[in-house]
């Protein structure tokens, strides 16, 4: 069980992924039943370092306290896809993996871990400006720019700035069920969890409107996913043709009417999944897939298992991994069309 957490820094640490370290793990909530940390931060730069933002930090804390760690997270820092970094660091970090701890490189904290040599032969991820460097400099790892995070075994790699949260709110739920999870997650008021898969798993946002054009029809959208509908029908409530719609639909939400539509319904489905004990064929109703077959589908085809196992899955703290969540394309009670 995780219990003990050390966020390890270099010389201009940025202080938002810091703070996200901070505020998941080293916050007390142990008076509301939740888990309680031994968390630290701990310098690889000696007692006193600065931020990228133009404070300092001091830690009485170095590198041994790393060695009592469950727990290695390594926030971003500044020119991290180009500096080199301590060997005691770096040594340091193969150890902790060695004796069965888990490390996080967090945005470009994946090169750290990368020049430690832990990204070798695993899938990992880091924000998407730095992906072609991180896979440069770390030509045994698998890159993959397109995802929020991913779990490989014990190293764990994020996107940047807030896909740290989701990372952070993935080992909850790994290590202390969706329960704990959600919890914390509704006192930071962020999402417990994003869509995933089961092989991998992996947190995406859904696309929202960069513009007001298709917002109120989005939120229509989302009130009535139990509803056939078609574009014409969705056009017309906004007040456009159908071939206006669809360009405009897909100008501010990166995707298509019937693809925003499916990772709705299957956000939902999975949500009633893990809170509710309602069958399967009623939360396909719900969800607007229909019936159970459809509704296993496209589990299936977007996240790589069956509506059955992923309650179980998430019903417990169960050890998973991250994968992109882009779907397929295949029948959908509903709109229509790719």
């Amino acid at each position: 069980m995780l219990r003990n957490v050390a966020a390890v820094l270099l010389e201009g640490v940025h202080p938002f992924e810091l703070g996200v370290l901070c505020e998941v793990f080293g916050h007390d909530r142990s008076a509301d039943g939740l888990p309680l940390y031994d968390f630290a931060v701990v310098s690889a730069a000696g007692p006193a370092l600065a931020t990228d933002a133009g404070f300092g930090i001091t830690t009485p804390h170095g590198l041994e306290r790393l060695e009592e760690a469950d727990l290695v997270a390594v926030p971003t820092g500044d020119a991290y896809p180009t500096r080199e970094f301590p060997g005691e660091l770096l040594e340091a970090l193969r150890r902790a993996v060695d004796r069965g701890a888990r490390v996080l490189g967090v945005c470009s904290g994946a090169f750290v871990l990368g020049a430690a040599g832990l990204l070798d032969g695993r899938r990992c991820t880091t924000h998407w400006r730095h992906a072609e460097a991180l896979a440069e400099r770390c030509p045994r790892a698998v890159v993959d720019p397109d995802v929020l995070y991913v779990d490989e075994g014990p190293v764990i790699t994020s996107a940047g700035t807030a896909a740290a949260i989701d990372a952070c709110m993935h080992l909850l739920r790994q290590e202390h069920g969706p329960e704990v999870a959600n919890h914390i997650a509704r006192r930071m008021v962020v999402p417990p969890h994003r869509d995933g898969g089961q092989a991998q798993y992996i947190e995406r946002p859904l696309p929202r409107a960069r513009y007001d054009t298709v917002g109120a029809v989005l939120a229509w959208m989302e009130r009535h996913l139990d509803r056939e509908t078609t574009v014409e029908q969705l056009a017309a409530r906004a007040h456009m043709s159908p071939r206006t719609f669809a360009r405009r639909f897909h100008q501010e939400t990166g995707t298509t009417p019937y693809r925003w539509l499916l990772r709705q319904r299957v956000l939902l489905a999975q949500e009633l999944l893990e809170s509710t004990d309602e069958t399967v064929e009623a939360i396909a109703a719900r969800s607007g897939f229909g019936n159970a077959a459809a509704l296993r589908h496209h589990f299936l085809r977007t996240l790589g298992t069956t509506p059955n196992i992923y309650r179980r899955t998430f019903r417990g703290p169960v050890r998973l991994a991250a994968v992109p969540a882009e779907t397929g394309q295949g029948p959908l009670t509903g709109v229509s069309g790719p």
